[in-house]
């Protein structure tokens, strides 16, 4: 297929945006230009409290280029990705935040590789001088974290901002999840895939939409999503606590039995056995959680609830043939 009958989508997850949106959509403009190809941006409101679902109608009646979907409320980054996605219907679908972090000038190296063959072409973002030593360190955590206990490699800095061909948007039409790990799925589905480094932008306008307290809810999401070793973590643990308790076991009988006093317990008192109980009453409760959120996670897919609710768009929700790989 010429490249000149290619479309390729551009979905843009946008909350409380309005002052990023003109010049990443310049930007857009102008690497487009110089690109052959028919193109879409598609942004995609999440329940936004500002003037970006009004900025972005205007900007639809001026080109026709631009199209948008409003949510009828926040439904959260993953779900408003998911919503473009699932509208976008070029040959190729790119996925960015909207505010300026993830430069367009990347884009003409994403087509690069995907005109080589590549299906998935994904950037890995490199922390840049300013960044503090708490976000660097924090990510990095995430990355080993999430590596560690889940049944994907997620490379450090990968996050939304890649390419995908139409194969690979079709088949992401087939996951029902309610709570979709987007970056994960698509490492999880294999196919060819590319990494390109980049420098992240700083912010031009606003404040990060992820708190420290999302971060570490996106973690935990990551991590559930694709695996279950936490819950085998919990049974290791337990069997480790009985392990030695049973170890224990007969010195105590025999303490018990000999009127001895045990090690410990005669000199720490009441402070020692508090403290016992404290730390394994704790440790109930982390397994009792880590339970809990797989619990949580069936309760919600077994409801069958939409990710999000459409309350208006400027373009029509594309039926594709879904394939079989």
């Amino acid at each position: 297929m010429n490249s000149l009958q290619k479309k390729v989508s551009v979905v843009v997850p946008a909350f409380n945006e309005e002052q990023n949106l003109p010049i990443l959509i310049q930007g857009l403009r102008k690497v487009f230009a110089a690109q052959p190809y028919d193109y879409e941006f598609i942004f995609v409101d999440d329940g936004s409290k500002d003037e970006t679902a009004n900025l972005l109608k205007t900007l639809n009646s001026q080109d026709g280029h631009i199209h948008y979907i409003k949510l009828s409320r926040n439904f959260g980054h993953q779900n408003a990705l998911k919503a473009g996605l699932d509208y976008a219907d070029g040959h190729c679908v790119i996925c960015m935040d909207g505010d300026l972090q993830h430069p367009p000038e990347l884009i003409p190296a994403f087509l690069n590789k995907w005109e080589e063959g590549y299906d998935i072409v994904y950037s890995r973002r490199k922390s840049a001088a300013e960044t503090s030593l708490f976000k660097r360190t924090t990510s990095n955590m995430f990355y080993a974290l999430a590596n560690r206990l889940s049944e994907i490699n997620m490379e450090p800095g990968t996050a939304d901002f890649r390419l995908i061909d139409r194969k690979v948007a079709d088949a992401l039409l087939q996951f029902k999840e309610i709570d979709p790990f987007l970056r994960g799925i698509i490492k999880w589905l294999g196919f060819s895939q590319y990494g390109i480094n980049y420098v992240a932008d700083p912010r031009h306008s606003g404040e990060s939409k992820y708190s420290f307290i999302k971060m570490v809810r996106f973690a935990f999401q990551g991590i559930t999503s694709f695996s279950i070793r936490p819950l085998y973590f919990a049974v290791y643990l337990g069997f480790g606590f009985s392990t030695l308790t049973a170890i224990c076991l007969p010195y105590v009988l025999y303490c018990y039995y000999m009127g001895h006093a045990v090690v410990g317990y005669a000199s720490a008192g009441w402070a020692s056995i508090l403290m016992s109980v404290f730390f394994l009453g704790g440790l109930q409760l982390i397994i009792m959680g880590i339970i809990g959120i797989y619990v949580g996670k069936i309760f919600l897919q077994t409801k069958l609830r939409p990710n999000y609710v459409v309350e208006s768009s400027s373009i029509r929700q594309q039926q594709h043939d879904l394939v079989e790989f």
